[in-house]
């Protein structure tokens, strides 16, 4: 009796390699998908201006990469003894308005050189809910809905949840935008299997509803534009509560484990696929904790290890062993 009904995503046509370059952009679950892809010495830059859950912020975020948008202290607002952007995650604020303007411009500059050479962008949408700003908020902007709050209070905010065609156009605008920087762009599209039950059961299934109903609508119009179900596979392939951390919300390692096998099932070349698999027990070797770092095994061990990850090297010269080659060089 099968307790079961396991979902196998179709295989996409165009596949990705590790001389592919991949730009990440969106929610937190983005950024499982990229520290996978980092771990494993794909060539990524994730999330530059920090995670992002509603589609207007990660267009706007795409759109100021894009143009290289350099931000000024008058754009920035002090709260809670740091500067803040409306436009960032907190991870770039900072208590000297200086660093925090130079910080937000070095990596956005940074990401406009690395999306002029970019193969894939893969684009995570977290929730179709917004908080636009109302007149009590510091840099108060008429209709602007920020990227991340900054636990400021309340009463700075209004929330508002999207509809599928503001949302479509949004992020056709900025795709568009990316095609003039670089042409030969395709971009995934996933929906996070993270629930954002703050706004409730009930609105957090409508949001993924309009989130999942924009995006096909996307895929279905524009070309070279694709989705892989992220979402379908935790929350009806896996749908169990075995597959979330302890805060019932978020995938756990188990969840993105599996999620990243189908991924490379969908989108990566079988050669790939087992330079992946060479990779995963290179890293298995580097992380080994020997019981006598000093016995003639342990040396012996490193020395095979050198060996290999020499020879891996040579066969793969577009990927960057030499931090590996280092570590099994010492003692």
């Amino acid at each position: 009796m099968s307790f079961r009904i396991e979902f196998s995503p179709q295989a996409v046509e165009r596949k990705i390699t590790h001389k592919d370059k991949i730009f990440l952009i969106g929610s937190c679950f983005s950024e499982n998908l990229g520290n996978k892809l980092l771990a494993h010495k794909f060539q990524v830059l994730q999330n530059p201006h920090g995670v992002l859950f509603n589609p207007f912020s990660i267009a706007a975020a795409l759109e100021a990469c894009i143009d290289n948008k350099k931000i000024q202290g008058k754009d920035l607002f002090y709260f809670n003894e740091a500067y803040h952007s409306w436009s960032h995650h907190s991870m770039l604020s900072n208590p000297i308005l200086e660093d925090a303007t130079n910080s937000i411009n070095v990596v956005t500059e940074k990401s406009h050189h690395f999306l002029a050479e970019t193969d894939i962008v893969i684009i995570t949408l977290g929730s179709a809910f917004g908080y636009e700003l109302t007149e009590a908020a510091e840099n108060y902007s008429n209709n602007f809905i920020v990227a991340n709050n900054h636990k400021a209070p309340s009463s700075w905010f209004t929330r508002k949840l999207a509809d599928k065609d503001s949302i479509k156009n949004s992020l056709t605008e900025s795709i568009e935008k990316l095609r003039i920087l670089n042409p030969k762009i395709e971009v995934i599209f996933t929906v996070s299997p993270v629930r954002h039950l703050r706004e409730g059961f009930v609105e957090n299934n409508r949001s993924k509803g309009i989130l999942l109903s924009a995006v096909h609508e996307l895929c279905e119009e524009i070309q070279a534009v694709t989705y892989f179900p992220a979402y379908e596979l935790v929350i009806d392939d896996l749908r169990d509560y075995r597959f979330y951390a302890e805060d019932m919300v978020h995938p756990n390692y188990a969840a993105t484990n599996y999620v990243w096998q189908k991924f490379q099932d969908v989108n990566i070349s079988a050669a790939t696929k087992k330079l992946i698999t060479q990779i995963e027990e290179l890293n298995m070797a580097v992380a080994h904790k020997p019981f006598n770092p000093t016995s003639e095994a342990h040396k012996k061990f490193k020395l095979t290890q050198l060996q290999k990850t020499k020879e891996l090297a040579a066969l793969n010269l577009h990927i960057n062993f030499e931090k590996e080659i280092n570590f099994f060089s010492e003692g």
